[in-house]
């Protein structure tokens, strides 16, 4: 692997310029720039790979439900349509990708959407569905869409500050481009990550004045969805996980703190199963999966169940970022 990221740095030399220079003509204006009259809120990151975009989505949903009609539109990557595309009961995954599918599954009252091309979408949106918030999936990059208000994420054991430029690393954007967002959320925390720990995180990061960072880890269900049974009842039976997302590795941490023991299947980020491969998970015992893979496997697989994640907020962070949110939302 050194061996490789050696041969591939002048590539991410040629990568960091072009992302350095992409960024400096939309500061300056000579790439235009659109904001909305409606509120925009985007959720992102700097780098590929996983780190808790769709539960924050889902997390800013149930914050901003109760006194808001919601649109949610993102990219829809890995599904098998092309152009705008407003979820229904007809819908399926392979329409809207599975992000955009578990999010509408999880709130059928929420305009959920995908559009490759966000300024279309969002237009197509104000037009027909006129929410009064609209949460940007995974646009922290999409310079052509001007937010409201930006979340950026960056993973605990992958904080942007310390990662390089893709192939090498994995940032696809500059990491200069964090001043463009309202709050830095680390996410995937250890719970018992210390108050000096945070303090040196904080301290890498460098926010400007009028920049929160926040602390959050991931938050998994001890009663599992599917099969409706308890984590605990695992722990005697042969499992085998299924996982198709960037980072299982937590997931696996978990499984194992709590006595479970798994043999592990493991797949490329947004996999859309085989029939092959549906076929040898039906010959396995049971099968336990994330929520992003359950609405892939669903229907397919006989004993199938999965398990959920969501933000929790050390310190005072869930309402640092409610208030914050909110106040966005209404304006």
């Amino acid at each position: 692997m050194k061996v490789f990221k050696i041969l591939v740095f002048p590539i991410s030399l040629v990568y960091a310029l072009v992302v350095y220079l992409r960024n400096f003509l939309f500061d300056k204006g000579f790439f235009a720039s659109k904001s909305y009259n409606t509120p925009t809120i985007c959720v992102g990151n700097l780098s590929v790979g996983g780190t808790g975009k769709t539960p924050m989505i889902e997390y800013l949903i149930d914050v901003l439900k109760p006194t808001s009609n919601i649109a949610v539109l993102s990219r829809g990557y890995g599904r098998k349509s092309k152009g705008f595309q407003l979820a229904d009961k007809f819908t399926t995954v392979e329409v809207l990708g599975d992000e955009p599918f578990q999010i509408y599954s999880k709130f059928p009252t929420i305009a959920v959407s995908v559009d490759a091309d966000r300024q279309n979408g969002i237009s197509i949106l104000q037009e027909t569905i006129k929410p009064d918030v609209i949460l940007l999936d995974d646009a922290f990059q999409h310079r052509k869409v001007r937010p409201k208000f930006s979340v950026l994420l960056t993973a605990y054991d992958n904080l942007f500050v310390n990662d390089w430029y893709l192939p090498t690393g994995t940032l696809r954007d500059s990491k200069l481009e964090a001043k463009r967002a309202g709050v830095i959320v680390v996410t995937k925390c250890p719970e018992n990550i210390s108050k000096e720990e945070q303090h040196k995180i904080v301290k890498k990061i460098n926010p400007h004045k009028k920049q929160e960072v926040l602390f959050s880890y991931l938050k998994y269900d001890n009663q599992l969805k599917g099969l409706e049974i308890p984590l605990e009842s695992l722990q005697n039976r042969k499992v085998t996980l299924v996982t198709g997302i960037a980072n299982p590795k937590p997931l696996v941490a978990f499984l194992e703190k709590n006595n479970v023991t798994v043999e592990h299947l493991e797949y490329r980020d947004h996999h859309f199963f085989t029939d092959n491969e549906i076929a040898l998970f039906n010959s396995k015992d049971l099968i336990l999966t994330t929520e992003k893979d359950y609405v892939r496997l669903n229907t397919k697989v006989n004993e199938l169940c999965y398990i959920t994640i969501k933000h929790e907020f050390l310190n005072n962070g869930a309402s640092l970022l409610n208030e914050k949110i909110t106040t966005v939302a209404k304006n």
